[in-house]
């Protein structure tokens, strides 16, 4: 069972046609369900809305290659923000909506972003002042026409009728950016990851490929993961829209809510993540999983699946688990696994890789090893990122001779079948969303208190892992609770909760290397 077709030929595709040409198809159908909200969407309806955002930020003053930021959680005000950036010729950039202050600014500033849309409530106590580019801000829901922090505008006024003309491309569909998403690198601050239309439109074509992940235009969709990141854009949004199936948007995991619309929508697919999985298989022991759901599969991924817990949920609920890999800078998909038939499902591997994605073990020799044996997964594929966003070293770093090096040691057995073994990089996975150890560690020694730390994961059954900070202090400190407290807030007014330290602890050294390298190894071994 190779994969070697795609759904269709990506070539010269822009995201926003293959959407905008779905829509025309499936006219009176159910595109989308806004569940925060209880709004519903025909594919007309979306169609016409992306278009009419797109005049509106022409008509406000966006230029061809000039960064809107989005900002919001999920609903149907991203969505359309998100398609209607790219029809008028912008690039989109997305940011967590649980995001502080540093870390908002720094997206911003770093992208150069010119437009903000974003909700009044995420904007509280968050000053913009000083951000050169950003030249206006539209709120959605909550509108302050003016605030101490920012003067802002009403999102509804983008929608308003206006003859503005879409812009013709400048460029081909492989050399436009279509989504700058920004992933939390090993070392620094999160780096921007510049994906053409062509990256993205192939990889759901991948996807949606012979022998792939088994989608079918009836399916109902039901998106709880969030649309900043790459999984919940291209596997919940752009793919479920392309294909024509209706996809049922929650703006965070809620697991009773999500039992109710299973049955209320008719739901027939989730993509997922494992601990999402865990809390699954707790409500079904616990009475409250319907039984009398529609659910064929699960996709599983941005974290690694154990698959006991694919099995525990499948004999709970009849619910077929597989498992996904994948990373940002591929838009998200380079592997996925089986449901059937039985012979092909191996539940403890990422699976296969999927059509036109070449993909090579290599030892520390940069020597291909023999299959079963151990090395660094190396990929190339017409889903592979441009690079990173103002920053060759970066890329060079990461992509050498079009071959996208991806830091995680794995095996492939004679059948072609992949299983993650361990990681190079040092990336921490909180329920399935990446934390930079490096990002944690500079922001705690701004403290005055801290003289080194290192930041490593911690195992945790409900999260995965939990960031855990271990911290050398300067003369005239002392450890204490009030002390532990005080540099768990300090974070937790600069960073997102999920890269924030669950336990801090005190230690007279940080273990390195002659270099200066942090041995996290070392530090992980208190955990043992």
């Amino acid at each position: 069972m190779l994969r070697t077709q795609l759904y269709a030929d990506p070539t010269g595709r822009f995201v926003h046609d293959v959407v905008l040409q779905s829509c025309q198809r499936n006219r009176g159908k159910t595109a989308l369900i806004d569940t925060s909200c209880d709004r519903r969407f025909t594919f007309t309806e979306y169609g016409n809305l992306v278009e009419s955002l797109a005049r509106g930020l022409i008509s406000a003053g966006l230029a061809p290659g000039e960064v809107v930021a989005i900002f919001l959680p999920n609903s149907w005000e991203f969505a359309i923000a998100y398609h209607a950036a790219t029809l008028a010729g912008g690039i989109p950039t997305l940011l967590n909506p649980s995001y502080r202050e540093r870390e908002i600014r720094y997206q911003l500033e770093n992208s150069g972003a010119v437009f903000l849309i974003t909700d009044a409530p995420l904007l509280e106590n968050v000053n913009l002042a000083g951000l050169a580019a950003l030249r206006r801000v539209f709120t959605t829901r909550t509108f302050n026409t003016h605030s101490e922090r920012a003067v802002c505008e009403d999102f509804a006024s983008l929608l308003r009728s206006t003859s503005a003309k879409f812009p013709e491309p400048r460029q081909n569909s492989q050399q436009t950016i279509a989504a700058l998403p920004y992933s939390s690198g090993t070392t620094g601050l999160p780096k921007g990851v510049m994906l053409s239309h062509y990256n993205l439109v192939a990889n759901i074509y991948q996807t949606l490929g012979p022998n792939a992940a088994p989608f079918v235009t009836d399916d109902v969709v039901l998106c709880f993961l969030p649309l900043y990141h790459i999984y919940g854009l291209t596997v919940g949004l752009t793919l479920s829209l392309t294909l024509g199936s209706t996809l049922v948007l929650m703006p965070r995991f809620d697991v009773q809510k999500l039992c109710a619309l299973l049955i209320q929508e008719g739901v027939t697919m989730m993509p997922i993540v494992p601990p999402a999985i865990n809390a699954l298989c707790q409500a079904a022991e616990a009475g409250i999983f319907p039984k009398n759901h529609k659910v064929r599969w699960m996709k599983s991924g941005a974290a690694p699946l154990a698959p006991e817990l694919a099995r525990r949920l499948t004999d709970l609920t009849g619910i077929s688990v597989t498992q996904g890999y994948g990373m940002t800078e591929a838009s998200p998909v380079t592997h996925v696994g089986y449901i059937a038939p039985p012979e092909m499902s191996r539940p403890a591997s990422i699976g296969q890789a999927l059509a036109l994605t070449e993909c090579r073990v290599l030892d520390l020799s940069g020597n291909e090893v023999a299959p079963g044996k151990p090395g660094e997964l190396v990929m190339r594929g017409p889903q592979f990122m441009l690079g990173y966003w103002k920053d060759p070293q970066a890329t060079a770093a990461v992509l050498r001779d079009g071959w996208y090096f991806s830091g995680d040691i794995v095996r492939a057995d004679a059948d072609g079948f992949y299983y993650i073994l361990d990681r190079i990089k040092e990336m921490i996975k909180y329920k399935g969303f990446p934390v930079a150890p490096a990002e944690v560690e500079s922001l705690l020694l701004e403290h005055p208190a801290v003289r080194d730390c290192g930041v490593v994961a911690k195992p945790d059954l409900a999260a995965g892992e939990i960031p855990c900070a271990f911290v050398v202090l300067r003369e005239g400190f002392a450890p204490s609770d009030a002390l532990d407290k005080e540099l768990r807030d300090f974070v937790a007014d600069r960073l997102a909760h999920h890269k924030q330290p669950r336990e801090i602890h005190f230690v007279d050294a940080i273990p390195r290397t002659p270099s200066g390298k942090i041995l996290r190894r070392e530090l992980r071994k208190t955990f043992a």
